[in-house]
């Protein structure tokens, strides 16, 4: 049997990567978004890790793979798990605080994976500062894009989820007395 949330879920997903081969700001991209709302919402641990990634890996086929891609992946994965820390209190404010929890982890990370492998920075304390001081400027539309993307997907799906009673979870089964 078809499952219409799991259809629905995978839909968003796969809306939302597509925008990343449209033009746009740099840094202004769903793709944190996309990961913290699949761990919210996929029911499947596994799942709400291989879609987001799998998404995000055929439009990386399209835009162009680089070497700091594992980095990218690796910051992608924990806001997959931030997702997942607040899959069970799904509040406004839960999702705000991951959402901007993972907009500084992604910038950590990913900035820190260009002082390590880009070749621009020399590999000293002084180059990982000059590394993270360059990429402010672009830490703006992170935060936007992320912030933006965070309330289409969350707020789209809820939305959904109040026309189309269908899409709603359902809830665990209360365990047995015996």
């Amino acid at each position: 049997m078809v499952n219409p949330r799991f259809i629905t879920l995978a839909a968003f997903v796969v809306a939302v990567a597509a925008t990343r081969l449209l033009p746009h700001a740099p840094n202004f991209t769903p793709i944190a978004a996309m990961a913290l709302f699949g761990g919210a919402h996929f029911a499947n641990r596994p799942t709400a890790f291989a879609l987001p990634l799998a998404a995000m890996l055929l439009s990386d086929l399209v835009i162009g793979l680089h070497a700091g891609m594992p980095f990218v992946y690796g910051a992608f994965a924990m806001i997959v798990g931030l997702g997942l820390l607040i899959r069970n209190r799904r509040t406004p404010l839960a999702i705000a605080g991951a959402a901007l929890t993972g907009s500084i982890g992604f910038f950590l990370l990913t900035n820190f994976g260009t002082w390590l492998t880009g070749g621009l920075y020399p590999l000293t304390g002084g180059g990982l500062l000059a590394a993270y001081t360059a990429a402010i400027p672009y830490f703006a539309h992170t935060l936007t894009g992320d912030a933006f993307y965070t309330a289409v997907l969350f707020g789209g799906f809820a939305l959904a989820q109040r026309v189309f009673p269908l899409l709603r979870e359902e809830p665990a089964p209360a365990p047995a007395h015996g």
